[in-house]
Parts: structure tokens; sequence; C-alpha cells
């Protein structure tokens, strides 16, 4: 089969969970093309130099220098809304074009396309609105379900017990669409192996901006008047970050779910010290349950 994987360009966390989805495709005889725009997919054509890509433009966000990103983000929907009709637009003629068979949209909510299988990849069945939202969140929970059932499969890189959760209530607080099933976890170190490198502490920086840059600087400050060996890590690929994180005395990291998945796979999560964008209630929350007793 022809199979086109498109992650959000978000972050770079919708980018590297897709890294063992399409590695598994591959192993599997299939031919898979990449889709996106912007650093993600600039991580993805590093990760697979030989496979072919396509353009295919999102909208982008910047978070807020504030401590609340909710009226950043009711800014950007208008963007939002608009981005989705075009990708849906263009996915058609891309289909068409490429004789595609399959498509793997993780969270872009326009990749879907009558007459083939197309599948969307999302951890936020529900998603947490802040404080004086929190009413809102039925609502968005179910303006989410109705964009999932655009597509055939809904895939929930999740334990489906509850109890096991990586996600909790982004995941189970809910019921999941009919068309979703949970697959686990995901991690683009899945079955890598390498001799570790020590250093002190490494930093993982991913997030959007102007937060990643307001993090590395803060990280940069607290850690200048001492001796500490610091690695920090910017858009390392795999295999150049992963001796780092099995290597580290400490890691410090964004509770962004890719991170959480990473850590958790990786047997780490106990040397990592966790930190939510602020206002980021997908983080904020991921970090209540990272270090709750």
């Amino acid at each position: 089969m022809r199979i086109l994987v498109a992650p959000l360009n978000w972050g770079l966390g919708h980018a590297t969970r897709c890294i063992p989805i399409i590695n598994d495709l591959l192993k599997e005889g299939h031919e898979v093309m990449i889709g996106g725009d912007g650093e993600s997919l600039e991580l993805l054509r590093s990760e697979f130099p030989t496979l072919w890509c396509r353009y295919i433009p999102s909208f982008k966000i910047r978070y807020s220098k504030s401590n609340s990103q909710i009226f950043a983000m009711l800014r950007y929907l208008p963007s939002i809304i608009y981005y989705s009709i075009k990708e849906h637009r263009e996915i058609k003629h891309i289909v068409k074009d490429l004789e595609i068979d399959m498509i793997v949209s993780d969270n872009r909510f326009g990749l879907f396309v009558s007459g083939i299988r197309t599948i969307y990849i999302t951890h936020q069945i529900m998603v947490k609105m802040p404080k004086g939202l929190k009413w809102l969140e039925p609502l968005v929970y179910r303006l989410h379900r109705s964009i999932i059932s655009n597509y055939d499969e809904c895939w929930i890189p999740d334990y489906a017990d509850k109890d096991k959760s990586l996600a909790g209530d982004l995941t189970h607080k809910y019921p999941v669409p009919d068309n979703a099933k949970f697959i686990g976890p995901l991690s683009r170190f899945k079955g890598m192996v390498c001799k570790p490198k020590h250093c002190e502490v490494l930093v993982v920086l991913s997030g959007v901006e102007p937060s990643r840059t307001i993090f590395e600087k803060n990280i940069r400050q607290r850690f200048s008047q001492n001796n500490t060996n610091v690695v920090i890590a910017k858009k390392y690929r795999a295999t150049e970050l992963l001796p780092y994180i099995l290597g580290a005395d400490k890691i410090i990291c964004r509770s962004g779910y890719t991170s959480v998945m990473d850590m958790h796979l990786l047997g780490v999560s106990d040397k990592v010290e966790w930190s939510a964008t602020p206002g980021q209630t997908e983080q904020e929350y991921l970090l209540s349950l990272l270090t709750s007793p």
C-alpha cells in the first residue's frame, strides 16, 4: 500500500511519535510518504532521508508570553478552521495525484478522504480547559468527537487500562469514539540500543515559541553560576539523543505527552524533572499526574 503519514506541526511531539509508526509500516513492506511542514517535516526528513515528502501547510501556532494560553488559542481559532478546510480540499488532490491508499494523520483535522482508509492519532479525546472554563470541556469533547468521526479509525497512544494510563483524563474521562482503539504508548526510541553518554544534566527543549526560547533562557541562567555538565538538546535525531537520555544523572524536560511516553518506555521517568509550559493546560494536567504521590 502507498501510505501518507502527516503530523501536525505544533511542537515536535506529533512528528516524533510518528517515527515508530513509519518504521512499522516500512517493515510491513508498505510505501510510505511523509506530509507536513516546518520543523516537523524537517525532523522526519532527517530521520527518513530516502522517503518522498510532500509539503502540506498547517496553521502556525505561537504561545503567549503570559501564564494563560486560552486567549492566544481563541485568537488562532479562525486560522485553525481555515487551514483544516484548506488541507481537506488539498488532500483530495494529493490522494488522486499520488494514488494514496491510506492516510495516517496525527492531530490534523482535515486529512480525511472518502474511498480510502484514514486514521487519526490523538491522545486528547477530551481537551483540558483552564479554570473558569471547565464547563466548556463536554462541548469541546463533543466537537472533537465530531472531527474524529470523519476518519475510519482513531488510534489512541495510551494503555486501555485506566489504572496504567499515562494520559489519565485525556483518554479516559469520557467514552472513546466508536472508531477508536488503544494502541499503547509510542516512542521514537523503540527497539534502539546504544551505549550511554554520561552528563550530569540533560535538558530536552520542546514546544512552540516563545515558550521554548524562554525555557532555554531560564535553564541557562539557572546553571550559569556553577560547573554542572549540562547538555541542551534542541533538534537531536533519536540516535543522537538516546545516549544522553540513558547516561544523564538528571533530565529536565517539558511534560508534553510525547516526552512522557518516551521517558516511560525507556524506564527513566524517575530521574526526570518535569516542567509544564505555563498556561498549557494539557501539560499542566500531565505534570500534576506525574508529580502526584
